[in-house]
């Protein structure tokens, strides 16, 4: 696999039992470029390790006043220095390949578990821990998967230079091959504190970040009760504590690189000592001593490695440990049971015990918003876990899954269950691009695109976008929309996101609080642009608005998570008190006498204070 094949046609399917056999995982995936790497490892640090010889025999030859010799050494030299060379290209080349392609693959198994769990993945994990593993966590396993390569030719090379050497020179090769192994192995013990307190110092770094993302996400507020020197005070607590712990970490690694620079200084100042000593007894000759000299310098350039991949191994272990689990998040159901060929019928939540009868539009009026928000995304196919302290994804840990035409969603796959209901919740997000993209969505080719702009009251929209189209065009279609529609307004970004929906035309769609951010005079005619384009599809709407209840073929009112009342609005109003204290923001329980009961001319009081409205 090369950069230029990315993204990979498959990523596959990952082994996220642990950490580390997600990491083990990743090497099988690219063996190829694993091995590739190693070559030319080899070839980089064996012309390295090659270099005493010719040194070696360069000096003896001084000392015997050889030319011959001295200039067989000297072609010898150049030689291992190209090989050198190119084989650190080649390495860096190969590794750095490694990493890229290990992290995209990792990004897209994220990105598709993303996009397989949707709003749901937020419920099981945190956003900010699904943040720090596709940005933080993948680069340090990309590091790990990059280091391999340079470590198992350290390692190879390593050992290969002390036999050469036991077998070149035994007196002091035998120092060499007894000493190497401790030099490897010396900072094993201090491994364990050190990754504690690199976790550590990762977990008060994520508070702080966490702290800071909600500080700015409510800076308003704070500006508005004067608690912005409270919340800075706690983020300055918080960023002394990320730096106390960079600094207890930094101690340890730092005691972890001395210790990698004493104890091979010792071993070469052994071997020189002992060296010169076999000298003087003209046991060896000057130029050998010189060889293993040189030898045992050249080892303290693979050690590094060790210490490289124990740090990169200690870092990328808690890392794959997060992406594991961030991969093992599934579906209640994979998804086993056979669909029939088309998901339709009424849709039932069984948790809930409401009913949307298919082909008609029903309203839900629920009361408070978060219990809306989790029935919406039930009814998407993703019920929430009753134990929010685990996040295991199993059945048994989750509730019922909604009915749609008597089939479980969560027993069908997930694109039949996207294809038969279609979420948009209260806050919807555009993507950058022009208008054009944002609305070319998978549909199912009934509804064009401007009766879908139209039902959805998007002529001021468009008509800002002409005047913006970058082109001089005019053309709305071509205008780009900033990331997540910063540069329109709350009410033009909720119309664009259902003329969206619209364009999408599901089997059933499923709408909560469309137009919360729209006057009364608009939300009117979204009420009745979204029945008339809508006739004949199953269509719910959570909402407390009087203007779209008004306009629902049915109205179901939930109470504690159940279903309390159903009817119309106007027959709510008049025998449900609590329903009328919900829609109407009365206080007074008191029921409406039938004979009392709103006319037609009568205004009623809407859901939102600055809503009047007349129902007729």
């Amino acid at each position: 696999m090369q950069i230029r094949d990315l993204p990979h046609p498959d990523p596959g399917v990952p082994d996220v039992r642990t950490g580390g056999r997600l990491l083990l995982w990743l090497y099988r995936q690219q063996l190829g470029g694993q091995a590739k790497a190693l070559a030319w490892g080899l070839v980089h640090t064996g012309a390295v390790a090659s270099f005493p010889l010719p040194v070696g025999l360069a000096v003896q030859a001084v000392v015997d006043r050889n030319g011959g010799q001295l200039a067989w050494s000297g072609g010898l030299m150049t030689l291992l220095g190209a090989l050198v060379a190119l084989g650190d290209v080649m390495l860096h080349r190969s590794a750095v390949t490694n990493w890229i392609t290990a992290v995209a693959r990792l990004q897209q198994l994220l990105a598709r578990k993303t996009t397989e769990l949707g709003s749901a993945l937020t419920q099981r994990v945190a956003a900010g821990e699904i943040v720090a593993v596709s940005t933080g966590d993948l680069e340090k396993i990309g590091w790990f998967v990059e280091a391999v390569s340079r470590f198992g030719a350290a390692a190879l090379t390593s050992a290969g230079v002390c036999v050469v050497l036991m077998v070149y020179q035994p007196a002091l090769g035998i120092v060499v091959a007894l000493g190497v192994p401790v030099l490897a192995l010396a900072v094993l013990p201090l491994l364990p504190p050190a990754t504690r307190r690199a976790d550590a110092q990762r977990e008060k770094a994520g508070r702080a970040t966490e702290l800071a993302s909600d500080t700015v996400a409510g800076l308003r507020v704070l500006r508005g009760i004067g608690g912005e020197e409270l919340f800075l005070g706690r983020y300055r607590s918080a960023s002394q504590d990320v730096r106390r712990a960079a600094v207890r970490s930094a101690r340890m690694w730092s005691l972890i690189s001395a210790v990698q620079v004493v104890l091979p200084g010792l071993l070469l100042i052994a071997v020189v000592w002992y060296g010169v000593g076999l000298v003087q007894d003209s046991r060896i000759a000057l130029g050998e001593l010189v060889t293993v000299y040189s030898a045992v310098a050249f080892l303290l350039y693979p050690l590094r490695h060790f210490e490289e991949i124990a740090m990169a191994y200690s870092f990328s272990r808690p890392s794959a440990k997060r992406a594991a689990r961030v991969l093992a998040l599934a579906r209640p159901s994979g998804g086993t049971a056979g669909a029939p060929e088309a998901l339709d019928g009424d849709l039932y939540d069984p948790v809930s015990g409401l009913t949307a009868a298919a082909g008609r539009l029903t309203a839900v009026v629920c009361g408070d918003p978060d219990a809306a928000g989790r029935l919406a995304e039930r009814l998407g196919g993703h019920p929430a876990e009753t134990d929010t302290g685990t996040a295991a994804g199993t059945a048994a840990g989750t509730q019922p899954s909604v009915l749609l035409g008597g089939t479980a969603l969560d027993d069908v796959s997930r694109d039949a269950a996207r294809g038969a209901v279609l979420v948009q919740d209260k806050d919807p997000v555009l993507l950058s691009g022009t208008l054009g993209e944002l609305l070319d969505v998978p549909s199912s080719g009934l509804v064009d695109t401007r009766e879908a702009l139209a039902a959805a009251q998007c002529g001021d929209v468009l008509a800002a976008l002409a005047q913006a189209s970058a082109d001089d065009s005019g053309d709305p279609m071509r205008t780009r929309i900033t990331e997540r529609g910063r540069s329109l307004s709350g009410g033009q970004r909720q119309r664009l996101a259902l003329a969206r929906s619209l364009v999408a035309d599901p089997t059933v769609l499923v709408l909560d609080e469309p137009t919360s951010a729209v006057d009364s005079h608009t939300e009117a005619r979204i009420a009745d642009g979204l029945r008339t384009l809508r006739g004949g599809r199953t269509t719910v709407v959570l909402t407390s608005s009087p203007l779209l209840l008004d306009r629902a073929d049915q109205v179901v009112f939930l109470a504690d998570g159940k279903v309390a009342a159903t009817g119309g609005h106007r027959e709510l109003l008049r025998g449900h008190p609590a329903y009328r204290a919900v829609v109407t923001r009365e206080t007074d329980d008191a029921p409406v006498a039938p004979g009392l009961a709103p006319p037609e001319e009568t205004p009623v009081r809407l859901g939102r204070w600055d809503q009047i409205e007349e129902t007729a």
